[in-house]
């Protein structure tokens, strides 16, 4: 399905008679069709071309999406249903329509030091700015897996630089210029060999150090110096103004109802300004054009992040897998750097509590906190996997962590190069298709002995799987978890769990309508 409309694109412009010989597999243990292919070539004429399909079967559940060259960033931007969940017998309109859009052409490259043993510049920040508007720029970290980078730019001339403070007092361009220019000019984007070294007289000096305690010591601290560069001279706000960064990943309709959910819980026992994180690329267009009139309206911020997954990196191909990554994964690059702590927040999860308890929490220096499982609940006591066998072994009587809601402390995660860690573990485990069965959950707590998680209050996390009836009222957070021995949907379990969630939902609702009236009438 892929090769044959390149092969009619080719022979339209070169002169060739093309035959093609299939040789297909006597024996099939399962249908091969899974997926449905259209192959769409923009001309140069016509910067809009469509791609449409026919004849699908009607009562099979199909996800539309793009596979597009590795350096695009492309999102939907316009459809009526539901792209992740379609089932075209459902439909009543004759044909379903969608409309996609290339928002980005990425900057990948791969920074190293050739005088350096170890090659790549651990934690380096690098910015990509306008050439004629430096006002406009976004910026990322090195990673130590290839040096890799990537950031999103668009057709033009732009400047890639060095952070200011210390990143810049060590480091220089290894051809001694201010920047490098990097030009966008064609579709494929580009990548970018940076090649930097030591000022003299630096050498010895290193730009993370060894022991990250002493990172979060003292006015002048080495992490201070690589963070705040970012916030200029502002003075420092006071604890209850501090916003607080929350972080939540959604796909699909009824997911997305469970986040208007979430948010409202949030806003309505959380102290303070907060600002939330959504990843972009999996979102449908019609909750990116609500989101932002219903933080007008209850008065919180909110921006989109997304990260290209890594060509380097082994890839998901099931939907909820790449979700599940994206959750671990890409932390310390996904948001801008002067972004220091996130609290990520499943979308089915409903708060009680003050999330600005979590915010202010001392973390004893570990990177990342999550809320142990609970084990008062006997009834599920044979669905604890972490109590026998390989994980019982490995954690060495440490806690398995349940992964829908924890803290980021990403000075600290950054500064150990957790990422790095995590990222290295993940490509060397994924390649079994029997390991990371909960990809998200398990990858943080394989990392404990490296990577320290701090266990939450188990007040924190509240889940009818595996806690007991008795401890809900103390609950400061309640997750819709799927129960192995009822097997119930989410929607079924949220009605008949969380006390507050119709009353909540008729409010998320009533936002909805609004916000189509105010547009039907303006």
């Amino acid at each position: 399905q892929k090769l044959v409309p390149i092969l009619m694109e080719v022979e339209k412009v070169i002169p060739l008679r093309l035959k093609v010989i299939l040789n297909p597999v006597p024996g099939l243990s399962d249908l091969p069709l899974k997926n449905f292919y259209r192959f769409i070539l923009t001309s140069s004429e016509n910067l809009i071309n469509k791609g449409s399909f026919s004849n699908l079967p009607p009562k099979k559940l199909l996800t539309l999406g793009l596979d597009t060259p590795e350096a695009w960033l492309v999102q939907p931007t316009e459809s009526q249903h539901d792209l992740d969940n379609i089932l075209l017998g459902d439909i009543k309109e004759s044909t379903l329509f969608a409309k996609f859009q290339l928002e980005h052409i990425l900057v990948q490259g791969r920074c190293q030091d050739p005088t350096s043993q170890n090659s790549s510049p651990r934690g380096l920040q690098v910015i990509l700015s306008d050439h004629s508007n430096p006002s406009q720029f976004t910026d990322t970290l090195v990673m130590l897996n290839l040096g890799y980078f990537q950031l999103k730019a668009n057709p033009g001339l732009w400047k890639l630089t060095i952070a200011p403070g210390r990143h810049k007092e060590l480091y220089q361009l290894a051809t001694q210029e201010e920047h490098r220019d990097v030009m966008i000019s064609s579709y494929t984007g580009t990548f970018v060999e940076l090649d930097v070294i030591k000022r003299p007289g630096m050498q010895d000096q290193e730009l993370l150090p060894s022991n990250p305690h002493e990172a979060r010591r003292g006015k002048n601290s080495v992490w201070n110096s690589l963070s705040n560069w970012m916030e200029g001279e502002k003075s420092e706000k006071s604890a209850e103004n501090e916003t607080i960064h929350i972080f939540s990943v959604a796909s699909g309709r009824l997911y997305e109802r469970f986040l208007k959910i979430m948010i409202l819980s949030v806003m309505k026992h959380t102290t303070g300004p907060v600002k939330f994180w959504f990843l972009q690329n999996v979102l449908s267009p019609n909750f990116k054009e609500f989101v932002p009139k219903m933080a007008k309206k209850y008065g919180f911020e909110v921006e989109l992040v997304t990260y290209q997954w890594p060509y380097w990196l082994n890839k998901q191909i099931e939907k909820q897998r790449i979700i599940w990554g994206y959750k671990i994964l890409f932390l310390d690059v996904l948001f801008p750097l002067n972004v220091k702590k996130i609290i990520f927040v499943d979308a089915d999860l409903v708060v009680r509590g003050d999330l600005r308890e979590l915010w202010d929490m001392d973390l004893k220096g570990a990177p990342l906190a999550y809320t142990p499982f609970c084990d008062s609940n006997t009834e599920t006591e044979g669905f604890r996997f972490w109590k026998n066998g390989f994980w019982r072994d490995h954690l060495q009587g440490r806690p398995y962590h349940i992964s829908a809601l924890y803290v980021v402390d990403l000075a600290q995660f950054r500064m150990l190069a957790a990422g790095d860690y995590i990222r290295s573990t993940y490509e060397a485990l994924s390649r079994d298709p029997n390991s990371l069965a909960n990809l998200d959950q398990d990858l943080p707590n394989y990392l404990q002995h490296q990577v320290p998680i701090y266990s939450l209050p188990q007040e924190w996390l509240w889940c009818e799987t595996w806690c007991h009836n008795i401890s809900k009222s103390s609950a400061k957070a309640i997750d819709l978890c799927n129960n192995p021995l009822t097997k119930t949907p989410k929607l079924e379990n949220a009605l008949r769990i969380i006390e507050e969630w119709p009353e909540l939902d008729t409010e998320a609702k009533n936002c909805l309508k609004d916000v189509v009236h105010q547009q039907e009438t303006s």
